[in-house]
């Protein structure tokens, strides 16, 4: 177990939280009244724990039954991955080579090859993140006009390819939230292509934008323009795992966008870099390979890097985004036997059994984890070094997954929480604020009546929650004098 983890585990024994505690006989009506309307109105299995800010418990009914606890598991991962890597940490994108640059012709003379390490906002235009642009006109700026040889792509650990683990069910695979996990991440591995009319009818219709920057060379338009504002595209994936735009559009018709998953990100990175390094002005000759693999003597040519993992720890569980969170868990253990690492830390912090992790995500239906198992973990992350402003790593009410806790309670802030969601499955777990201290809860439902516990486990937040106050920033400790800004609702 890697030292920081170590350290993390130890700093239980010593732990002491300070808040005042509730007594159960002031919510146990309450709670008693929600599970009478509850259980009869959503057949199927309920495990609910609500504990104090220790993790005392102070109601609960199937608090040890293992469930699936889908979307939820982000909640485990990001408590083991922020105590491997650090809040601040960073993930690195670079160009890596072994020669030098030819000052008469702007040549690089040797090896080189793109070092991507899977981070998850690399090349999202969209959104926050770093590019590949970027990355390109670094290279510009020491001299590098010209590029010659295949794109050689490596990582600093384990294997530069992305796929679909083999614990996530094929009905989900290729779905825009279950897109390949790996290394090589661009846009989350999901492409967008807006097309629109071409300039006269007859003509073929024109991409009109694209992202990743460049995806656009690896789709072909068949489709053309007509008179009028009517028309009907359709976007398919070709064999070579390309895509095509066929059908007709209005020359007066308004554009459409399409998206879809990368099937074979290493094609939409080669795109996306013959744009950015022609953008950058850099001609890149894609000649065959000129020697052996390997990079001996290598050293860093350009880098960016993205946001501190607190940001995208926040962003991952504020989306409920897959592919972060697999990331996130390989970030923190490495390519080899990630998911069982998680298992033993979350183990070794709850002292409990319940629970068996194959991923990082909750998207696996193989999944299982009792409700005690996340009230325990909950208030005891918190208390080790790594824990610190844990709650603020999630969304706030009326935010994100949690919009539709938005009313029915004092204002943003009052629950930091998950919520999990699969087919038979609605569960939410996270911190409530009050002012006689902070409620812990996980609310799990398994069963056909998904919707209708959704609304359950909403009502119980706003029926504990009423009056309540804002999640305290400190929780458990209080934060790191000069830490990295936590992002608020």
């Amino acid at each position: 177990m890697p030292r920081r983890l170590a350290v993390a585990l130890i700093a239980l024994t010593t732990a002491v939280a300070t808040l005042p505690a509730q007594a159960p006989e002031a919510i146990a009506p309450v709670l008693d009244a929600w599970w009478a309307r509850t259980s009869h109105r959503t057949p199927g299995t309920w495990g609910v724990v609500v504990a104090d800010q220790n993790g005392h418990v102070l109601w609960q009914v199937n608090q040890d039954e293992p469930m699936i606890p889908a979307s939820t598991v982000k909640v485990l991962t990001t408590g083991f991955a922020r105590t491997a890597v650090g809040g601040d940490a960073r993930r690195a994108t670079r160009v890596v080579g072994s020669g030098h640059v030819d000052s008469a012709t702007g040549m690089w003379i040797g090896r080189w090859a793109l070092e991507l390490n899977g981070d998850p906002t690399l090349d999202r235009p969209d959104r926050t993140g770093p590019t590949l642009l970027q990355l390109a006109q670094q290279l510009a700026t020491i001299g590098v006009r010209r590029l010659v040889g295949p794109l050689d792509v490596t990582t600093a650990s384990g294997v530069a390819r992305s796929t679909y683990p083999a614990v996530w069910s094929d009905r989900f695979r290729g779905r825009m939230y279950a897109p390949p996990i790996g290394p090589i991440t661009l846009n989350e591995n999901v492409i967008y292509v807006t097309v629109g009319p071409g300039p006269r009818i007859g003509s073929r219709a024109v991409i009109l934008g694209d992202a990743p920057t460049g995806v656009a060379s690896l789709v072909e338009v068949t489709a053309t323009t007509v008179a009028g504002r009517k028309g009907r595209l359709h976007f398919s994936v070709l064999k070579n795992g390309h895509w095509m735009v066929g059908g007709k559009i209005g020359l007066y018709g308004a554009p459409r966008r399409f998206q879809s998953v990368s099937t074979d990100p290493t094609a939409v990175l080669e795109a996306a870099w013959q744009h950015a390094t022609a953008a950058a002005g850099i001609q890149w000759t894609r000649a065959s390979a000129m020697s052996a693999p390997g990079l001996p003597d290598k050293h860093v040519l350009a880098e960016v890097a993205s946001g501190t993992f607190d940001s995208i720890a926040h962003e991952v569980n504020t989306r409920s985004l897959n592919i972060g969170a697999e990331m996130m868990l390989l970030w923190g253990g490495g390519s080899v036997s990630a998911a069982a690492q998680l298992n033993a830390f979350v183990r070794k912090i709850t002292g409990l059994d319940g629970v068996h992790l194959v991923d990082g995500s909750g998207l696996s239906e193989e999944d299982r984890v009792a409700p005690i198992v996340f009230t325990t973990y909950l208030a005891r992350i918190p208390q080790t070094p790594a824990g610190k402003n844990f709650p603020l790593l999630f969304p706030a009410n009326g935010f994100g997954t949690l919009r539709r806790l938005g009313s029915g309670l004092p204002g943003p802030g009052v629950v930091r929480a998950k919520t999990g969601t699969l087919t038979n499955v609605a569960t939410l777990v996270g911190y409530l604020g009050r002012e006689d201290g902070t409620l812990i809860i996980a609310a799990m439902y398994n069963g056909g009546s998904q919707g209708a516990a959704r609304q359950a486990q909403w009502d119980l937040f706003r029926k504990l929650g009423a009056h309540g106050v804002v999640v305290p920033a400190d929780f458990g400790e209080e934060a790191a004098a000069g830490g990295p800004a936590l992002p608020q609702p």
